[in-house]
């Protein structure tokens, strides 16, 4: 068999199947009970600072102090 023809039908059948499963994997997670508390929270993410500016401490740690120096991995960045 050519090889053009048997991928042909291994997406045609078998791929269709796997992307179908997927997508409705991904349906069902994002409508899965209690994401809504979540997502609203990220939805919030640029406003909570709305009512009052940042506080001086969080915008002290914004700011680079001298004689820092760059975080050597992920990690020692939190």
């Amino acid at each position: 068999m050519e090889e053009y023809t048997l991928l042909r039908q291994f997406a045609d059948s078998w791929m269709l199947l796997v992307l179908f499963v997927f997508f409705v994997g991904i349906v069902i997670w994002v409508f899965r009970p209690g994401a809504s508390k979540e997502y609203k929270d990220t939805a919030n993410i640029p406003f909570r600072h709305a009512d009052a500016p940042a506080s001086q401490q969080d915008q002290d740690k914004a700011t680079p102090q001298e004689g820092d120096k760059p975080a050597e991995s992920k990690e020692a960045r939190k």
